[in-house]
């Protein structure tokens, strides 16, 4: 399923279950709005909820020490957070940080884990989904190990642009940073350099996109990874 036709108020692996799964399901959700900084989760913290984004994108980042960070994978409305319940783990992972406002359907830990008791249609969505997840996860890794700045940079834009309706992003350079794990510095080297190609427009915060296919190729092999993983994951269509 291509990311970019799917609305903005949906859930695609909520969608991908029978009708009847699917209503219960929603019928013990909420729906909240999350803002943009807001922390979801802290490694080591008791779960007690899962997010499934519907118009919010979720960072999932490791800590290093103080002020190190590394984002390894994102959620938006094609995924969940708190997918490390149904391994039977308690305690979060990693932390979960919001990193585009918006809404999301809430359940209880307790809830989800019945639900997922009750549901073989369920579990196997999900099962799939956490695949793919540990497919970006070490996709991730590989990448901030190998590849420079910029082309990781466009694979990130590429990834938040994906699960975010338009071509205005808003991303500080402290933000881009810390989700990279680099210098600010860098960034800004990585920024202007897309700029100059004319593939983004980066000002204040505010990124552009201007030439998608451009920046497809600007990126590293990384994020055609990340499409033929999430192809796998729910069908063979790609995100774009």
């Amino acid at each position: 399923m291509d990311l970019t036709t799917v609305p903005l108020y949906t859930n695609q692996l909520l969608d991908s279950l029978p009708a009847e799964d699917r209503k219960r399901f929603l019928a013990d959700c909420d729906t909240v709005n999350l803002a943009f900084g807001q922390v979801l989760a802290e490694p080591g913290e008791q779960i007690l909820h899962v997010y499934f984004p519907i118009g919010c994108l979720i960072s999932l980042i490791v800590s290093l020490e103080r002020n190190s960070r590394l984002e390894v994978s994102m959620a938006g409305n094609e995924g969940m957070l708190g997918i490390s319940l149904m391994l039977g783990a308690q305690a979060s992972p990693l932390q979960a940080l919001v990193q585009g406002a918006g809404p999301v359907l809430r359940m209880s830990s307790a809830g989800f884990l019945d639900h997922l008791q009750r549901s073989p249609a369920l579990e196997g969505v999900l099962k799939r989904y956490l695949n793919g997840l540990l497919g970006q996860v070490t996709q991730s890794a590989a990448c901030a190990h190998f590849h420079v700045v910029e082309a990781r940079l466009a694979r990130w834009l590429l990834m938040t642009h994906d699960r975010t309706s338009g071509d205005q992003l808003q991303l500080t350079q402290s933000f881009l940073a810390s989700m990279l794990g680099v210098r600010r510095s860098s960034i800004t080297l990585a920024a202007r350099a897309l700029q100059k190609r004319e593939l983004i427009d980066y000002y204040r915060g505010n990124i552009t996109v201007h030439d998608r296919p451009g920046l497809e190729k600007a990126s590293c092999r990384c994020y055609a990874a990340d499409q033929e993983i999430y192809s796998q994951m729910v069908g063979p269509a790609k995100l774009h």
